[in-house]
C-alpha cells in the first residue's frame, strides 16, 4: 500500500483517498447518515430550508431533509452509475476493438466505420437525446452514456491489439495453431488491461459529470432517491438565499470528479502515458 502511494505521489495519494472515504460512506449509508429516513427521501416539512446548524450541518432542502443525508445517499447512485456507466462501455468496445486490430482488412475497416459514426455526434448531444427517446431512470441514462462512449475503449484496445499482434509470442502461438479466440483471450487481452484501467479511472470523472447533467436535465433518476445532479436542479429555485441546497451536492461532484481526474492523470504518470484517449 505505501509503495503504491508513493508511485502515485501525493496528489494522486489524496485523490484516491478521497474516492475511497466517498465509497465507503456510500456503503454504509444507513449507519454513518445522520437521518437515514430523510436520505431515503422521507419528509420532514417542520424543518424545511433549515440553514447549516449543529443538527443539520449543511442545512435541509425544500421538504426539510438533512442534505448531509441526502448527499451520502446520492454517492450511492452517482458512483453506482458512473462504474456502471464505464463497465457497459468496456464491454460494448473492448471486443470491437480486440476483433477489429487482430484480424485488421475488411473486418477492421468496418468495425472502424461504424465506430466513427459515433463519435461525429457530439456525446452530451447524443446521451441527452437517447436519455429522452428511452425515458428517465438509472438504467436509461447508464446505457444512454455507454452508447456514446465505447467507440473511444474500442479504439484504443485496437491501437494496443496493433502493437500486440506482431509479437513473437504471438506469432508463435499462431504457428502452433492456437486458435484465434485464444490467443484473443490468453495472449492480448491481458496486455492490454493496463492501459483500458488508467483510462476508465480518467474516464469516471466525466461519467459522473454527464450521469449528473442527466439528471440535472430530468433525464436521470427520478425523486424521491436521492442524486447529485437533481438535487443540483432542485436547489436552484432557492439559490443563493438557501445557498447551501445546491452547494452541497454540486460541491461534492466537483471534488470527486477532480479526485478521479487526478488519480487518473497519477496512474497514467505511473503507465508512461499510455491510456490517454482524447475526447
Amino acid at each position: 500500500m505505501h509503495d503504491m502511494l508513493k508511485r502515485l505521489g501525493w496528489a494522486g495519494s489524496i485523490s484516491l483517498l478521497v474516492i475511497i472515504f466517498v465509497a465507503l460512506l456510500a456503503i454504509f449509508a444507513p449507519v454513518v447518515a445522520p437521518f437515514p429516513a430523510q436520505g431515503l427521501g422521507a419528509p420532514n416539512i417542520a424543518d424545511k430550508l433549515a440553514p447549516p446548524s449543529a443538527e443539520y450541518w449543511l442545512g435541509t432542502d425544500h421538504l426539510g431533509r438533512d442534505m448531509v443525508s441526502r448527499v451520502i445517499y446520492g454517492a450511492r447512485v452517482s458512483l453506482t452509475t458512473g462504474l456502471l456507466i464505464v463497465a457497459l462501455s468496456l464491454v460494448i468496445g473492448l471486443p470491437v476493438g480486440l476483433v477489429a486490430g487482430y484480424f485488421g482488412g475488411w473486418v477492421d475497416d468496418a468495425l472502424m466505420r461504424v465506430t466513427d459514426v459515433f463519435l461525429a455526434f457530439p456525446a452530451l448531444l447524443l446521451a441527452v437525446l437517447m436519455a429522452a427517446a428511452m425515458g428517465s431512470g438509472m438504467v436509461n441514462a447508464t446505457v444512454a452514456v455507454a452508447v456514446t462512449w465505447w467507440p473511444w475503449y474500442a479504439r484504443l484496445a485496437r491501437a494496443e491489439v496493433l502493437v500486440l499482434r506482431g509479437q513473437p509470442y504471438v506469432e508463435a502461438a499462431r504457428v502452433m495453431g492456437v486458435s484465434h479466440g485464444t490467443i484473443i483471450l490468453r495472449h492480448i487481452l491481458p496486455s492490454t488491461s493496463r492501459p483500458l484501467a488508467v483510462q476508465a479511472a480518467l474516464d469516471f470523472g466525466p461519467a459522473l459529470l454527464t450521469a449528473s447533467a442527466l439528471s440535472f436535465l430530468g433525464l436521470g433518476i427520478l425523486p424521491p432517491t436521492a442524486d447529485w445532479g437533481q438535487m443540483v436542479n432542485a436547489g436552484r429555485a432557492f439559490f443563493p438565499l438557501r445557498w447551501w441546497y445546491a452547494a452541497a451536492p454540486g460541491v461534492t461532484i466537483f471534488v470527486l470528479a477532480l479526485a478521479f481526474s487526478v488519480l487518473g492523470d497519477a496512474l497514467r504518470g505511473d503507465d508512461g502515458g499510455q491510456g490517454d484517449v482524447a475526447r
